[in-house]
């Protein structure tokens, strides 16, 4: 199964969309990068999630290709059983070794489990994984934002204290979507300066890029900057 797969992933192969695309992924080696573009990837795996030997490849990480693990995540997108996705999810992320692959697995039904989900939260932004890290802010911003937002969510990401570029940008990004989503609770955690001051910043600098930010608003938090 395995080499099937990675045949059919060198079948879609790319050439100068591999020479772009490495250049924006620089924590996985250019040799590991085949060249699918991801609509490509996306239909293969809305094709593989129905095949039954499927598990095969789910069962052989780590994988060899960067493709391969784009292809992992978002079979695991496909998932539509809570339990065997969140199983599937927590074997994977260690071998998770880019911001790409962990953010674009986006399994669509943790959303029906929002109690579940929020302790799987926990673990993964207790670890000390990179991406583990930087998978559980995801979710609390794609999952628990807008209407679902508790102070207490904002809080704990609040508190993630990391050296690690990757998992900076995603607190970064989180408080820039949150503050798009949530401005008026979310304030008041750039006003108190709770964040480590280069991911302040950049939360704001994210925040004052994005449309659904006032120009108001943007004029306030520029005066905010540390």
């Amino acid at each position: 199964m395995v080499h099937e797969i990675q045949k059919e992933l060198f079948a879609m192969q790319d050439a100068k969309y591999r020479d772009f695309h490495s250049k924006l992924i620089p924590t996985v080696s250019p040799e590991r990068i085949i060249g699918v573009r991801t609509p490509q990837l996306r239909k293969y795996a809305k094709e593989l999630i129905k095949n039954e030997n499927v598990q095969d490849f789910l069962d052989t990480v780590p994988h060899k290709y960067y493709d391969e693990n784009q292809l992992h995540a978002f079979l695991i997108s496909e998932m539509k059983d809570y339990e065997k996705c969140i199983w599937e999810i927590n074997r994977f992320l260690p071998y998770v070794d880019n911001w790409a692959t962990c953010d674009q697995m986006i399994p669509k039904v943790v959303k029906k489990h929002p109690v579940e989900l929020l302790s799987q939260i926990d673990l993964w932004i207790a670890s000390e994984e990179t991406y583990a890290i930087r998978f559980g802010i995801k979710m609390l911003m794609d999952y628990f934002l807008g209407e679902n937002y508790k102070k207490e969510y904002a809080f704990k990401v609040s508190q993630i204290k990391s050296q690690e570029y990757y998992v900076n940008m995603m607190i970064a990004w989180y408080f820039a979507t949150a503050l798009a989503k949530n401005y008026d609770e979310i304030i008041t955690f750039i006003e108190d300066k709770t964040l480590e001051p280069w991911v302040h910043n950049k939360a704001i600098q994210k925040a004052r890029e994005s449309y659904r930010i006032t120009a108001e608003q943007k004029e306030y938090l520029k005066t905010l900057k540390v």
